[in-house]
């Protein structure tokens, strides 16, 4: 990975920024009682994780053709409700700290939509951003490169000035399609330019001032 071109940082939201397992298993498993059916389990929560809320819902109600009643029921809910059970990656503060000293663009590649503004302002992270691109900004989510896409545009970057950091298969084809460097965080199985663990290894592989040794 060639980072001396490198121009912009972009991130996931769920399993990178944040551990959201808590939260999103709780989400879902509320949506899911309210339809009499049991808590999400393991297999399911793996495919969700990844998906939009259109698509999860899709998947966890295949038998429905209306699913007018599950977007009713998760207004209902509110995902506000289990924001505080969202637990920021330790270090993050600092690196996008590092990353804005550096002079970079800090982004956003989530397939979240509208929940997205309302995590960022709750963690008081709504000002560490320059760009975020949810899966309504755009005509395809992931694995579909719309979103890196977007903010290449936005800036006016080549795909080798953009590294994306990821957690899901999905964000590993985003990258793959954009033509993005990719860092693969916390999932080794993934196909990646490099692999990271925290938020402090993400910083030494980008090569920042902050954490040279």
């Amino acid at each position: 990975m060639d980072t001396g071109e490198i121009k912009a940082v972009v991130f996931d939201c769920d399993g990178v920024m944040f551990d959201t397992a808590m939260a999103n298993r709780k989400f879902y498993s509320d949506v899911l009682a309210g339809f009499n059916k049991p808590p999400i389990d393991d297999e399911q929560f793996i495919n969700i994780h990844m998906m939009t809320v259109k698509a999860a819902v899709e998947y966890l109600f295949p038998e429905m053709d209306d699913h007018r009643p599950v977007y009713n029921m998760i207004k209902e809910i509110g995902y506000a409700s289990v924001i505080p059970l969202m637990l920021m990656e330790p270090g993050l503060v600092d690196l996008l700290d590092a990353i804005k000293q550096a002079g970079l663009v800090r982004g956003v590649a989530t397939n979240r939509t509208n929940t997205m503004g309302r995590v960022l302002i709750e963690h008081k992270l709504k000002k560490s951003f320059d760009i975020i691109v949810t899966a309504s900004d755009v005509a395809n989510p992931k694995p579909f490169p719309d979103q890196l896409e977007k903010i290449m545009g936005a800036y006016e970057l080549l795909p080798r000035q953009i590294v994306f950091i990821g957690d899901s298969i999905y964000d590993e084809k985003a990258a793959e399609s954009a033509g993005t460097w990719f860092i693969a965080f916390k999932q080794p199985g993934l196909q990646a330019h490099a692999h990271a663990v925290s938020m402090d290894e993400v910083g030494e592989l980008l090569k920042l001032s902050k954490y040279k040794s």
